[in-house]
């Protein structure tokens, strides 16, 4: 059959899908989700099919046609195009084995990561991958063959360096900036450090977030190995980088679920790591009740030897350390109040969050150590205390096409509400997860302006009618929002002295 194409001027965002009117559909017994082959010239896709069911979207004799498969094909409105019937991939078969709690092999494994790299999977699809991983954990073998086909299945930077420095922290606590402390630290002693990091998923800010308030963050590969040529050290978004491309499709569902399979976790930070050629990583795993991803120490200790499994079977030396995730570290929370905790420390400013520093040390220490350093703690001091890693960071920023060197620079939220403390006495817990939600409602990350500041961290001794934190927000109603949400879960808990509210 041979259809015009409609332009639908729609992207779908990875899936290749593209509109048939259901009466062409009926003439081939083509149904909602089945597959076709397009075919121009000599250029074949296999796409996915929705049905319109009027001639106001497709009319008759036309295929409307989503953004990527024009792409794929290098159609335009109005070309024409032949249609076949096509199978289905053949990774589904291997989807269902895994929902069935079955293990997969080597070449099932590849067969799933080649068909979501090259978007042959629809979003459904894909969610029951992620959803059969969540729900059936894989074994240590198949996270192992998981992170190798992600990581061949992409680009490789390589470098003709030894050691090459990186580190990883699983998330889930807010603040926790340590990456745009670190890479200038190590940096500035002489080392590499190619630091790709993420986006926010359920968090008021990830890395890369908190790092485009001062700099660009998007390069293609040959232009972050120009920057680590002249800085040693980047902090670059991974997702443009095509390291690893099925991590970010597989992160775009757990987005959407609100879920981080362990296996895909364990996966998805080894292959990112094994695709920058890093030969020394330090793993940060922060332990906490009240919205940390890991609750319990056995549980931290669980991820810990399987971190170092896998690390041994790459050949690579991963040091794990565990942390407390009890609740936020540093005082900024969302993507602007953060990157000024950041220069704040670098420039040693008298307003630096000094918990985030010492674990800024303290993990800069774990690294010298790594690659035989000594009193590795006094030359990670020595580094800071002295500007040169403020003076790396800068040269960082520049070579990342930014402006922003200063924390005066940084514009925050015109809008404010203040939290203040309902009485005296001790601050005993603060929950993670309220405090992002809230620092989400008010816009972070979207908004990067807006967030939320403490001035209070768990032990803090405060008296009626102190602030506690301040929401700020780019929008009057986003804060009206942030304030609903937390009337309805309020994020600190402040104890008399021997008393609880």
């Amino acid at each position: 059959m041979k259809l015009k194409v409609k332009d639908m001027d729609i992207a779908t965002g990875g899936p290749l899908v593209v509109i048939l009117n259901q009466k062409d559909a009926m003439k081939y017994d083509i149904h909602h989700m089945d597959r076709i082959k397009v075919i121009k010239n000599k250029k074949i896709e296999t796409v996915v099919v929705d049905i319109a069911e009027s001639d106001n979207a497709v009319p008759e004799g036309f295929i409307g046609m989503y953004e990527e498969v024009l792409n794929s094909l290098k159609l335009k409105n109005s070309d024409m195009v032949s249609i076949s019937l096509a199978r289905k991939p053949l990774s589904i078969e291997f989807i269902k084995k895994k929902l069935d709690g079955k293990r997969l092999a080597k070449k099932e494994i590849d067969q799933i990561v080649w068909d979501i790299v090259h978007n042959k999977l629809s979003e459904s699809e894909l969610t029951y991958f992620v959803a059969a991983c969540y729900t059936n954990l894989m074994t240590l073998g198949e996270t192992l063959l998981l992170t190798k086909a992600m990581a061949s299945h992409g680009a490789i930077l390589k470098l003709n360096k030894y050691p090459v420095i990186d580190k990883h922290c699983i998330g889930g606590i807010p603040g926790n900036r340590t990456t745009m402390v670190l890479v200038p630290i190590i940096a500035a002693a002489g080392f590499t450090m190619p630091k790709t990091s993420s986006r926010s998923i359920t968090s008021p800010a990830g890395t890369a977030d908190a790092m485009e308030v001062l700099a660009k963050v998007t390069f293609p590969i040959k232009q972050m190995k120009r920057i680590l040529d002249k800085t040693n050290g980047c902090i670059v978004w991974g997702g443009s980088l095509n390291l690893a491309p099925a991590d970010d499709k597989i992160i775009n569902v757990e987005k959407a679920l609100e879920i981080d399979a362990e296996s895909q976790l364990l996966a998805s930070i080894m292959a990112k790591k094994y695709s920058v050629s890093s030969t020394h990583i330090l793993i940060d795993i922060p332990i906490g009740s009240h919205g940390s991803k890991v609750k319990s120490r056995s549980e931290a200790l669980r991820l810990k030897r399987s971190f170092e499994t896998i690390g041994k079977k790459l050949r690579k030396r991963v040091k794990v350390i565990l942390t407390d995730g009890s609740q936020p570290i540093g005082n900024g929370i969302g993507p602007a109040l953060e990157a000024r905790d950041v220069l704040w420390i670098l420039q040693q400013d008298k307003r630096r969050p000094l918990d985030l520093e010492k674990k800024c040390i303290d993990m800069a220490a774990e690294i010298f150590s790594m690659v035989g350093v000594r009193e590795g703690k006094r030359k990670a001091k020595s580094i800071l205390e002295s500007g040169k890693s403020y003076s790396k960071m800068k040269e960082i920023i520049a070579a990342q096409h930014g402006s922003i060197f200063h924390s005066e620079q940084i514009k925050i939220g015109k809008f404010k509400h203040d939290e203040l403390s309902p009485k005296s006495g001790i601050v005993a817990k603060i929950d993670n997860l309220s405090i992002s939600r809230a620092a989400r409602i008010a816009g972070a990350p979207a908004d990067k302006a807006s967030g939320i500041y403490l001035y209070a961290h768990v032990g803090s001794k405060v008296k009626k009618g102190d602030r506690l934190f301040t929401v700020y927000s780019e929008s009057t109603r986003k804060i009206s929002f942030a304030r609903e949400s937390l009337k309805s879960m309020p994020p600190f808990l402040v104890k008399y002295s021997g008393a609880t509210k």
